[in-house]
């Protein structure tokens, strides 16, 4: 899969603007927990592997790509997610408080005692 270029049809868009190539990039397998893995500071490529439990040929894709979109870079410390990338996490992470309340409540629905 090549990297997605803002302009350039992507899954989803054929006109390639910038929320839809960055929607196609995140929902590619493993995107967004080697992102969520970065939160912490940088990681070798090994370590980087073990933390997100991916196999290495997943795990360069997505890196090669993430790079290419200037979400993360590579230096003597391994990679590390760029001031764009750490600008997007940020952005990410109300989803998660989101998220768990979302659960808390479709937990209340989808219990025996909660359902219609």
């Amino acid at each position: 899969m090549k990297i997605p270029q803002i302009g350039a049809p992507v899954r989803g868009s054929s006109t390639g603007r910038p929320v839809m190539v960055l929607l196609d990039l995140l929902g590619r397998r493993m995107t967004l927990r080697v992102l969520w893995e970065l939160r912490g500071g940088p990681l070798t490529f090994r370590a980087l592997q073990d933390a997100a439990e991916t196999n290495p040929a997943v795990l360069n894709t997505r890196l090669h790509e993430l790079r290419g979109a200037g979400l993360v870079a590579h230096d003597g410390g391994g990679y590390r997610l760029t001031e764009d990338g750490a600008a997007l996490l940020d952005l990410l992470l109300p989803l998660v408080d989101w998220s768990e309340g979302w659960s808390r409540r479709l937990e209340t629905v989808l219990t025996p005692a909660g359902r219609e």
